[in-house]
């Protein structure tokens, strides 16, 4: 018999299908999926009745599980339903969140990184799904907004109390849009002809002060092994995030973004140089794009990237970069570069910058821009939040903090083709060498491979350790540059090198058949947290 938790909300009752308990916490509430048997039950009164199934949750060890809890803007919640959706570069979850006061919002959960939405009412008639581009800039409920991406997606399980039915069936188009106030909103395609509309902003799980949560799931993570399809090599996933992981021994590329089990898809790559920070080092770190908001934390470097600009003319220099993926628990992912110029580093942000003539305009901060570029990976290792596609390219612009704000950075990114395209922004700051050095406890006599303002022209002792690690620095310039360019000369190596350096037969290697050997290059990122 069903039993009332109290006199304003909450009800019980026993699974139609199996018997075990189902509760819905609000009345307003009228679907469910048992978390037993997967029924998916109507409320019809204070009668249960099962209308389907759904399927089987996809294992992606989040750490949140129905019955956490934590405060959002000071309310109370908790979270009593989940959706998981798939899409092109792989799943994302919509936890239904229930306040105390009635109130139903969403925390979307995707690539380590959090939105807590609401749903909305659509002020006049929504854009049609086939008009969106990303990039475009068009206005949705009286304000103005930038297109982010467009993407298809299907609902694939889901779990617990829900405000709606969920459906199975057929997917929809999803379009995730930016605003200037750091805002995320989202339009649901699901009945296209009235699209849903929620409006949210990005959240930390540190910020929610959450409960409850799943604290085991990153120690779960070291039994998802995997078997490296390339050479064998049992390999370890030990983020929830990951959808791309390399391998230690062959240095293959493997998608896990749809499972782990059957064939999984992987590419070649040769070799590049080891990285300066070597992967699983921990470095303290204050990162953070929100004014005052300076709190050092531990970040672990999970992933590496090597990746260069793709020349648009024999007279345009080329350049080159070098990216350590950085993972925070609570916090996400930011990124470390080591460039030409120097360090610094970058995290995604939720929202969009003004623009200001040929700049923008960013939490009152005006930016220069710098350049354009097309940019691209070309060596890997580690784990990685994306799907690292082959010979993929990015569309980049960078711009430079102005006045007092110097060392700020900009930089806007466009991935992807087609309707797969992605547009994400991120914001961060210069850094010096020796910040980096004392943030991961590096031996002091490692600091001049750091250096990048500077030449090592002096003649006294002092600096010939330098000028190893600089022309050491010079080779692996050289090499990278050969790994992005195919029509290369070699002929300028054997002069400088000899006949029988490495160097010069590493470029005699990688120019054979005219390109890359072993699979190309690979790229892409995506901002996460975003889709509803």
């Amino acid at each position: 018999m069903a039993t009332e938790a109290s006199p304003q909300r909450g009800y019980r009752a026993a699974c139609p299908n199996c018997g075990a308990p189902v509760e819905f916490r609000s009345a307003a509430s009228a679907f469910a999926v048992c978390s037993f048997c997967r029924s998916s039950i109507v409320r019809d009164g204070e009668a249960l009745r099962r209308i389907g199934q759904s399927a089987e949750l996809f294992d992606d060890h989040s750490p949140l599980q129905l019955g956490a809890a934590g405060r959002h803007q000071g309310a109370p919640f908790t979270l009593v339903g989940r959706l998981q959706y798939r899409y092109a570069e792989g799943t994302w979850n919509e936890w239904h969140a229930l306040f105390d006061n009635g109130r139903s919002g969403w925390l979307s959960e995707d690539n380590g990184r959090y939105v807590f939405a609401f749903d909305a009412p659509l002020d006049g008639a929504a854009p049609a799904a086939e008009t969106l581009r990303v990039g475009q800039s068009l206005r949705v409920a009286g304000m103005a907004w930038s297109v982010a991406s467009v993407a298809a997606a299907k609902l694939i399980a889901a779990q617990g109390e829900l405000p709606f039915k969920p459906n199975l069936e057929r997917g929809f188009v999803v379009a995730d849009l930016r605003n200037t106030r750091d805002e995320v909103a989202t339009l649901d395609y699901g009945d296209p002809a009235v699209p849903k509309w929620s409006v949210g902003r990005s959240v930390a799980i540190s910020e929610l002060a959450m409960t409850g949560l799943a604290e085991a799931s990153e120690k779960t993570l070291k039994a998802r092994g995997v078997e490296c399809p390339s050479c064998g090599t049992a390999l370890e996933v030990k983020l929830s995030t990951t959808q791309a992981i390399v391998c230690f021994n062959c240095h293959a590329v493997v998608d896990v973004s749809q499972g782990v089990g059957g064939d999984l898809k992987h590419y070649a790559q040769e070799n590049g140089s080891e990285p300066l920070i070597p992967l699983g080092s921990t470095g303290t770190l204050a990162l953070s794009s929100k004014p005052g908001d300076k709190k050092a934390l531990p970040w672990q470097v999970v992933g590496y990237a090597e990746r260069c600009e793709i020349a648009s003319g024999d007279d345009d220099e080329q350049s080159f970069w070098r990216e350590y993926l950085l993972y925070h628990r609570s916090e996400g992912f930011a990124f470390l570069v080591d460039a030409e110029d120097g360090w610094s580093w970058s995290a995604p942000i939720t929202g969009v910058p003004e623009r200001a003539g040929d700049g923008v305009k960013y939490q009152g901060v005006l930016y220069r821009k710098l350049y354009d570029y097309v940019g691209k990976a070309t060596y890997v290792l580690g784990e990685f939040y994306w799907k690292l596609e082959r010979d993929a390219k990015t569309f980049n612009t960078d711009y430079m903090g102005t006045g007092a704000f110097g060392t700020r950075r900009l930089n806007r990114e466009q991935t992807g083709q087609g309707s797969d395209q992605e547009v994400i922004w991120s914001a961060g700051e210069t850094l010096s060498a020796d910040a980096v050095l004392k943030a991961f406890k590096l031996a002091p006599e490692k600091s001049a491979s750091f250096k990048r303002d500077a030449l090592p022209t002096s003649g006294n002792a002092s600096s010939l350790l330098a000028k190893a690690f600089f022309w050491v620095f010079v080779v692996v310039i050289l090499l990278m540059l050969f790994r992005c360019d195919d029509s290369r000369d070699c002929s300028q190596v054997r002069a400088t090198y000899g006949e029988a350096s490495a160097e010069y037969q590493n470029c005699v290697r990688s120019s054979s058949s005219g390109g890359r050997t072993g699979g190309g290059s690979f790229g892409g990122w995506s901002s996460g947290g975003s889709h509803k």
